[in-house]
């Protein structure tokens, strides 16, 4: 049998359903609890209940009693079991949790035996009727009874015939009794092997059942355990790139400023005030005019987005994510009006776990796909850094099937609301002036961790993947998990207005150009390795062969 619980959780509107495995799982508003419950009544704060794993089967441990918790409408009490079905609700709100058990393939005995006369007693019946007697005891037992009916009396005689023909009688109905009997068992044994049969039928109807329903269940079980298992194995080989970028003269090289100081804007997505004219109130702003001289301040901006490593330092990412000027049409008509070019700076990728940033460099850039390849030094890759699949299989991605995506959408922003407020607010009031400052303590503090979220292919064709797993401004480049637990396409375009139009590239697209970018895949390296230790063993057996 299984051992775990699946728990549905209701608050209000919202609906979760959650696999759990642990021997002791926690409820409650505690940050230690397995299933924290976000709640804005101070009453029910701390843990609410507590559910132990004995003989297979989850008991109440231990409950806050000033709760008033209900199991199944009566009041909870302390090591009553949770069977399937049964629901724990938390009066005076609207939370409830519901318990499901998991459950294996039954294993059912049957005895398939047919009831049978035992075989000596139809033997013992056709041998007492052939059985041979010799001529002589004839002859003998004919005398015999001559001599003996002269001298008995007829009397006797009478009384003798009459016992014989009670016995032949009793003989005769003895015989048809039992051929009665005999034949009543052997049409009660028909229709008993008959039941078996149809038994044995139902009972592999029932088996092929039982086995679809198991295959279901894993399905399930494997599909909502999906996220969470990829996480685990392949979070960390998620990473968050963060680069900085300025404007510099074509021929100069010299950075582009501000003319003025007093003209310097904080963001350049800020509009400027509009003017106003005759023909309209909303006419665009003038460009600003970028110089090399004076003393204002350069033209400088910073830039995330995630990509994902899969092996050889090779990092996979989107082109708009290495080259963030190419989407951004402010920035474009200042590079016309001022004969610059974008310069990159900075440009690095963050681990989960790692305190330091890699230098990145850019290895291929896609033409008509929006794909990119970098990478970071092989020699600096941890162990600990994993590499996530690839999927060659073009089947493994269809309308329908689950996929996961990991990223940093947001970048800082949602990193910071992953941590306690007061917190937050403190790590604002010390870096929030500088994003790449901000960046760097949130890496040094180990809470840069990607963000999972799971859901489903609505529409595909050759060069896209539309699915609506949630992601945002920050999550381009973020891997895209298929069911096969491979990554199947690479997240670029995020559309706020409708959760179910996020595209990504089909993971094909991406190893073409891996492979320009000099990368081979672990399989690839393996059978290399195995090649060349072949070759190095048969040239050293060449060696030792050879004549003196």
């Amino acid at each position: 049998m299984a051992v775990g619980i699946i728990i549905h959780v209701a608050v209000g509107k919202e609906k979760r359903t959650e696999l759990f495995s642990e021997e002791t799982i926690r409820f409650g508003t505690d940050e230690s609890c397995d299933l924290q419950i976000l709640t804005d009544k101070n009453s029910f704060e701390g843990v609410w209940l507590e559910l132990g794993l004995s003989d297979q089967v989850y008991r109440v441990i231990n409950f806050q009693e000033s709760l008033n918790l209900s199991l199944n409408g009566k009041p909870i009490h302390r090591f009553a079991p949770i069977t399937d079905g049964d629901t724990i609700d938390v009066p005076t709100t609207d939370i409830s949790f519901s318990f499901f058990a998991l459950t294996s393939k039954s294993s059912l005995v049957t005895t398939n035996r047919e009831p049978h006369i035992a075989p000596f007693i139809e033997s013992a019946a056709l041998e007492s009727a052939f059985s041979p007697k010799p001529d002589d005891a004839k002859a003998f037992l004919r005398e015999f009874v001559r001599e003996l009916s002269r001298e008995i009396h007829w009397t006797t005689k009478i009384i003798v015939l009459a016992i014989v023909l009670a016995s032949l009688g009793g003989i005769f109905y003895l015989g048809n009794s039992y051929n009665n009997e005999l034949q009543k068992t052997r049409e009660l044994a028909e229709v008993q092997a008959q039941v078996v049969r149809q038994l044995q039928e139902q009972l592999v109807q029932n088996n092929q059942q039982l086995g679809q329903l198991d295959k279901t269940n894993k399905d399930i079980i494997k599909t909502v355990s999906l996220a969470p298992n990829l996480r685990v194995e392949y979070g960390n080989g998620v990473c968050l790139i963060v680069g900085v970028y300025d404007l510099v003269d074509k021929k100069s090289g010299k950075p582009l400023r501000y003319p003025d100081p007093q003209a310097f804007q904080p963001s350049p997505y800020e509009p400027s005030e509009q003017t106003t004219s005759e023909e309209g109130m909303n006419a665009p702003p003038s460009p600003l005019t970028l110089t090399t001289e004076g003393g204002g301040s350069t033209v400088e901006y910073d830039f995330i987005g995630t990509g994902f490593h899969v092996g050889g330092g090779y990092i996979v990412t989107n082109r708009h994510v290495i080259q963030p000027w190419e989407e951004d049409d402010l920035v474009k008509q200042m590079l016309t009006d001022a004969n610059g070019r974008a310069r990159v700076k900075r440009l690095v990728v963050y681990f989960p776990n790692f305190p330091q940033p890699f230098p990145l460099k850019v290895r291929q850039l896609g033409g008509r796909e929006d794909l990119a390849i970098a990478s970071i030094d092989p020699e600096l890759v941890s162990p600990d850094i994993p590499v996530l699949p690839l999927e060659t299989d073009a089947g493994a991605a269809s309308v329908g099937r689950t996929v996961v995506t990991m990223g940093y959408p947001n970048g800082p922003d949602r990193l910071l609301a992953m941590v306690d407020d007061n917190e937050a607010k403190s790590i604002n009031s010390r870096f929030g002036g500088s994003r790449q400052a901000l960046i760097n303590f949130l890496a040094q503090s180990r809470k840069i961790v990607p963000l999972t979220t799971q859901g489903a292919i609505t529409d595909l064709d050759t060069r896209r993947i539309v699915h609506d797993a949630k992601t945002a401004e920050g999550g381009s480049g973020a891997p895209l998990f298929g069911q096969t637990a491979r990554v199947i396409g690479v997240n670029f375009g995020v559309f706020t207005e409708s959760n179910a139009a996020n595209m990504a590239v089909p993971i094909s697209f991406a190893i073409e150009l891996l492979r320009k970018a000099g990368w081979k895949s672990p399989e690839e390296i393996k059978n290399q390795a195995v090649s060349q230790n072949q070759i190095a063993g048969a040239n050293t057996n060449t060696a030792q062969t050879k004549p003196q």
